[in-house]
């Protein structure tokens, strides 16, 4: 294995520092177990302070350190143009922060032009960073990490996200496409996390119908070089918009998207 690029090896490891700092922000900012603390957008759609005040931290640090670098956040669209761009989701798993459950993290990948080579994703309350450098592995807490080698769909564990912007036809439909495989569907609230579990083995598919680049962009390269299989997101419309995403362990994958009609790279 060639040695890793040093530009980017070297931001790779300021972005761990400065993701690391964000969650920890997030933790001190995290309601307490109860009703949700936050606005609501949309039906299940929150927004909390912490969302704002973390991409601003993401964002004001990564601009010092790599100040010709692009960034783009979740909240406040793009900001800075580049050939390397940063893009963050503050927190992803909102209505599980907002309602002082574990299951959120701090998402911030890095793209090289459309093409993403580095992320990092960290989930304080859980105790978990997911780092991954193209060409050079995934890792969680240090760790290497792959997809799972689960081969039967029937031993399968299958994650789908639930969106009000999806039809319930369309939701309804995929999760029982799930289930005439023999799978066991989940849904967990956060897609960043969820493809993390893929790229780590704990799921062995994922699917969201509807879902930003924001959410995704440090996980496509965990994705990468766990050697799960994934769809075409950032071909489909993801660079520019909401799209469709599914990713699966390799021996499974064909299987799945057959069922679910969603096409794989």
């Amino acid at each position: 294995m060639s040695s890793p690029n040093p530009a980017i090896a070297c931001r790779l490891e300021a972005a761990r520092a400065v993701v690391h700092d964000a969650a920890c922000l997030a933790m001190s900012m995290r309601p307490p177990p109860g009703g949700p603390a936050g606005k609501q957008k949309a039906a299940q759609d929150w927004l909390t302070e912490t969302d704002g005040a973390v991409e601003a931290f993401i964002a004001e640090r990564m601009k010092a350190l790599f100040p010709d670098d692009g960034f783009q956040g979740e909240e406040g669209g793009v900001a800075r143009a580049g050939q390397l761009r940063w893009v963050v989701d503050p927190i992803d798993g909102t209505s599980n922060y907002a309602r002082g459950r574990s299951r959120w993290c701090v998402s911030l990948g890095l793209l090289d032009g459309d093409d993403p080579i580095a992320g990092v994703i960290e989930a304080p309350a859980l105790g978990e960073v997911y780092t991954a450098l193209r060409g050079h592995g995934a890792f969680l807490n240090g760790k290497r990490i792959q997809a799972s080698p689960v081969t039967d769909p029937a031993s399968a564990m299958i994650e789908m996200g639930w969106s009000n912007r999806v039809p319930k036809s369309v939701f309804m439909e995929k999760i029982d496409a799930i289930m005439d495989l023999g799978a066991m569907p989940r849904s967990g609230g956060s897609g960043a996390l969820a493809l993390a579990d893929v790229a780590c083995g704990r799921l062995d598919g994922y699917i969201e119908i509807v879902i930003n680049l924001w959410d995704v962009a440090a996980a496509l390269p965990l994705l990468a070089e766990a050697g799960a299989r994934v769809s075409p997101f950032l071909r489909t419309g993801g660079l520019t918009g909401p799209a469709t995403i599914l990713a699966a362990n390799p021996h499974i994958a064909d299987a799945l998207s057959k069922a679910v009609s969603i096409p794989l790279e």
